[in-house]
């Protein structure tokens, strides 16, 4: 039973070089369209897209398997027709990774398809979806918090060495002093310290205990120019 999964429903490869029926054509017509619809529907998932890239990617599989159709199930060929057809597109719109993975996705699905690897190409389809689920709702992949640069503001008489360390070691999960200014013709210090969160969720909290440590002085943590240059 298993092994019908990879069989085609036009038999053997040579056989499509002769006529293809039409109920065997309009049945994978409607494979194509239906797994060209999960296609979309993966790469929607918690993914920013446009209407217009959703639909093509939904069609792709039904145009790929056309071509194939058209050229008797020769790969090569039907391959060769298809990659110049992803390069003028890509040319000419930038796609990002997944775009690029999802277009890649709908291709396959529709060789699949095309050569009557009907089976085959719902197995395909369920296993990426399955895999791109577990991928996005879980951590893997997930970059770190990006580095913040936090400014402390301190009176001219307070020994800062090491006076914020305890705090900021409950909630940063690494820190470091880079730079130490004076501000208010030389009344203030300025202390700049850039660090990465453990939960940036703590901010406030972080703040409140340093605003107690400083004497309620000026505080500000913001992402650093690297930090701001990725997003």
């Amino acid at each position: 039973m298993f092994d019908a999964t990879f069989s085609s429903v036009f038999g053997t490869a040579d056989s499509l070089v002769g006529a293809v029926s039409a109920t065997d054509f309009l049945l994978c017509c409607g494979f194509s369209v239906a797994l060209g619809a999960i296609c979309a529907a993966v790469y929607m998932f918690r993914h920013n897209y446009t209407k217009n890239f959703v639909v093509t990617l939904a069609l792709l599989p039904l145009i790929v398997q056309m071509v194939i159709t058209l050229v008797n199930g020769n790969l090569g060929a039907g391959i060769a027709v298809m990659g110049v057809f992803n390069l003028v597109r890509f040319r000419s719109i930038p796609g990002s990774a997944k775009d690029i993975g999802s277009v890649f996705l709908a291709m396959a699905v529709g060789l699949a398809t095309g050569m009557g690897f009907l089976g085959l190409a719902v197995l395909f389809t369920a296993v990426v979806a399955l895999v791109n689920l577990l991928f996005v709702l879980t951590p893997f992949g997930r970059p770190r918090e990006p580095g913040k640069t936090l400014r402390i503001t301190i009176p001219e008489d307070l020994e800062y060495d090491g006076v914020f360390d305890t705090v900021l070691g409950r909630y940063a999960a690494e820190s470091e002093l880079v730079e130490v200014t004076t501000t208010n013709m030389g009344s203030l210090f300025q202390l700049t310290y850039q660090l990465r969160m453990r939960e940036p969720e703590l901010e406030k909290a972080m703040i409140d205990e340093l605003r107690c440590l400083n004497g309620n002085l000026k505080i500000s943590l913001g992402m650093t120019p690297q930090a701001r240059e990725t997003l």
